[in-house]
Order: structure tokens, then sequence, then C-alpha cells
């Protein structure tokens, strides 16, 4: 069913962004179970259990000021997780139903690409046969840039703005697709609060992942 703060209007996509981790990827549990290790690493504070609700519903400023990490570390932190995550993704694995999902937009004539914080072999890897799917990646996003890696593989495609819709779980999927011209979904199974998502008002809210095909192409 269409989310009450849906666009209204008559949705035509030929091609669809998606992030990786906790978009596609249930990779949150295991992004949990790294942070002390991370902490260590760097010499930061560790996370407590209570607190991780209230980050998911920060920015990530915010987060990065909570928790003590000057953006300095962050090129250093973010290869760090990359290695570490390489070593451990037999225990990450895609949401169930993401498999139909993709093949569904594929088939109704969709071009997928992603835009990942991970590197490229870590994201094909965890995809497995449905990286054979994706047309274009653009990985290895910072924090703060991913608008410029949306811009790319959309001329790559050589489609405009309004062909383009962004799927993400993140605030800054969201801001980055603004700042692209392009429009968002937000999915509500991800690493940020529901909430949180909705506040930015998006132009389409996904609660299910099997609503992602049926949606986009039923118009």
């Amino acid at each position: 069913m269409p989310h009450p703060g849906d666009k209204l209007k008559s949705m035509s996509y030929s091609l669809v962004i998606f992030d990786l981790d906790g978009t596609l990827a249930d990779s949150f549990p295991w992004f949990l179970g790294s942070l002390d290790n991370v902490a260590e690493a760097f010499g930061l504070r560790p996370i407590a259990e209570d607190e991780i609700e209230p980050l998911r519903r920060a920015d990530v400023p915010e987060i990065l000021k909570s928790l003590g990490v000057p953006r300095w570390k962050l090129p250093m932190i973010a290869r760090y997780m990359r290695r570490l995550k390489s070593t451990e993704l037999d225990t990450i694995s895609l949401f169930p139903g993401v498999s139909d999902m993709l093949r569904t937009l594929r088939g109704g004539g969709v071009t997928l690409t992603l835009v990942s914080s991970d590197n490229e072999e870590n994201a094909k890897t965890v995809l497995g046969d449905n990286a054979a799917l994706f047309s274009d990646y653009d990985c290895s996003a910072t924090l703060f840039g991913k608008a410029r890696k949306f811009g790319r593989v959309m001329k790559r495609a050589g489609v405009t703005p309004e062909q383009v819709l962004a799927i993400g779980d993140e605030a800054r999927d969201f801001v980055a697709a603004r700042a692209t011209g392009i429009d968002f979904a937000a999915v509500t199974w991800g690493y940020t609060a529901p909430e949180k998502l909705l506040a930015l008002t998006p132009d389409l809210v996904f609660e299910h992942i099997e609503d992602i095909g049926k949606r986009l192409l039923a118009t």
C-alpha cells in the first residue's frame, strides 16, 4: 500500500540507485558487533547498549560528536571497517525478498545501480548472484560523499534527474538525493529509525521489500 507521505505523482523511473547496508543487506547486527573492536583500535569510547536507539535518530554530525570521533579519523575508520567486514561477510545476508525484488525491477526494464560506503568487492560478495543484475557500481563513499557518486552513475547511465530514484535507509542518502535533484525513497527496516526518515519527507516510503517492485512498476 502507498504510504500517506508519498509524493502524489505518476512515477516512472528508468534508473534506481540502491544503497546496500540496511537497505538490501541485513548488516546492522554485524555493525553493532564490530563497534567495540573499532573503539579499541582507534581509542574511542565504547558505545553503551542504551545509546544505540538514540543514535539511530541522530544525524551524522550528531553521531560523531556524541561518540567523540574527530572527522580526520573517519577515512582511517572507514578503511578499517571495510577490511574487518571483508573477513566476516559470511555473517551478512540479504534481507528476505531482495533477490525477487531486484529481478522484478530488472524484468520490468529498470536499470539498477549501487552506491555504497562499502567497497565494490565486499558489495558484490554480499549480493552474490544478484551482483550481475546491477549495471553500475560506485562504492567506497564517505559519510559525506554520496551526492557526487549519485551524479556519476546518473551521468554514465545517460538519464536526467527526473528519471532517477535513490532508495536508502539513512538521512545521508536523502541529503545526497536532494543535492543531486533526484527523488528519494526511504525504507523503514534499516539503520536509521523510521520516524527520523519520515520527518525528512521522502518522496516515497517502503515498509516492505516486496512493495518496491510492485509499486515502481505499477504505473
